[in-house]
C-alpha cells in the first residue's frame, strides 16, 4: 500500500523537465516541417515558429536571459546565411524578442543595427533597434553616438544626426569628440553661424593642441565657407547690374557691393576666378 502512494507521487521537477522535453522536441520537428517549405510559397517560414518576447517572458520559466542568448546566437547564424533571400524581412521583430528578453544584454543593440545598415540596408531597422537600446539603457552612450553615426555617415540626415549626438553628450561619460562631431553635424546642414560658436568653444576649453589644431582648422573652413559665400553672392549682384563678372574683389569694394574684402583666418587673401565668379582658399583647412 505504502509503495503504492509513493509510486503515485511524481516529483514536479520530474514533470516540468518531461514537459520541456517535449516542447523542445515539438519546436525541433515543427523546425525541420518549415525548412521543408519552399521559401517562395511561404516567406520567412524558418522563422514562422519563434513567438513574441512577451509570450517568451513567462515560457521560459525565469530563464528569460538565457533564453536571449539563445535566440541570439541563432539570430547570428540566420543572418549569416545568404540563402535565405528574405532573411531580413522581420530583422527589428526578432532583436525586439532578445532586447525585451534582457533588456540589459548590451551586445544586440548593437550588432542588430550593424546588420541592418550594413547587410540589410535598413536604416529603419537600425534606429528602431538603437533607440531601444538607449531607453533600455539610459546609462549607455554608445547607442546615440551609434545612430548619430548612421544618421551622419549613411543617411546624410545632418539635421538628425545632430540630434543623436546632442543626446549621446548628455549621457555621463560620453567622449569629448562627440561635441566636435555635433559641431561638424551642424556646418553640414548648413548652420554655419551655431557651428562656429560651437567650434570656438571647441578652441578655446581644448585640452590638448591637438585637439586645438583640430578645432582651428574647422574654425577656418567655417570662416572661409561664410566668406566665399558673401563673395559670390556680391559677385552675382555685381553681374546682375553690369552684365559681367567684377574683376576682382577691389572692384566689388570699389562700386559699394562689399563693406570689405575679408581675408581667410590666417589673414590671406581668398583666391578668386573671374571667369565663373567661384571663391576658394589659398590652402586647404587640413593642410594649413
Amino acid at each position: 500500500m505504502g509503495k503504492t502512494a509513493s509510486a503515485k507521487k511524481v516529483p514536479t521537477a520530474f514533470l516540468l523537465v518531461v514537459f520541456l522535453l517535449v516542447t523542445a522536441a515539438a519546436f525541433a520537428a515543427l523546425k525541420i516541417r518549415t525548412d521543408r517549405v519552399a521559401r517562395k510559397k511561404l516567406p520567412g517560414s524558418s522563422i514562422i515558429y519563434i513567438p513574441s518576447g512577451k509570450l517568451l517572458k513567462y515560457a521560459t520559466f525565469g530563464y528569460r536571459a538565457l533564453a536571449a542568448d539563445a535566440i541570439y546566437l541563432w539570430a547570428i547564424q540566420y543572418y549569416s546565411t545568404p540563402t535565405i533571400d528574405d532573411r531580413f524581412d522581420h530583422l527589428d521583430h526578432i532583436f525586439a524578442i532578445i532586447n525585451e528578453l534582457d533588456p540589459r544584454f548590451q551586445d544586440p543593440y548593437e550588432v542588430g543595427a550593424l546588420i541592418a545598415v550594413q547587410e540589410a540596408r535598413d536604416t529603419r531597422a537600425a534606429f528602431a533597434i538603437l533607440d531601444r537600446g538607449a531607453a533600455n539603457n539610459p546609462d549607455q552612450w554608445v547607442y546615440p553616438f551609434n545612430a548619430g553615426h548612421v544618421a551622419m555617415m549613411t543617411l546624410k540626415d545632418f539635421p538628425l544626426a545632430e540630434k543623436y549626438f546632442e543626446q549621446c553628450m548628455k549621457i555621463p561619460g560620453a567622449p569629448d569628440f562627440v561635441e566636435r562631431l555635433r559641431a561638424n553635424a551642424m556646418f553640414k546642414k548648413g548652420d554655419l553661424r551655431t557651428s562656429w560658436e560651437t567650434w570656438l568653444e571647441i578652441y578655446k576649453k581644448a585640452p590638448d593642441e591637438r585637439t586645438k589644431k583640430i578645432a582651428s582648422n574647422h574654425l577656418y573652413n567655417v570662416k572661409a565657407t561664410i566668406d566665399a559665400a558673401a563673395l559670390e553672392d556680391a559677385a552675382a549682384k555685381y553681374r546682375e547690374r553690369f552684365g559681367r563678372l567684377p574683376a576682382d574683389f577691389e572692384t566689388l569694394a570699389r562700386t559699394g557691393f562689399l563693406k570689405e574684402v575679408p581675408k581667410d583666418l590666417d589673414g590671406k587673401d581668398y583666391i578668386y576666378d573671374p571667369a565663373t565668379g567661384k571663391v576658394k582658399t589659398a590652402v586647404s583647412p587640413w593642410k594649413r
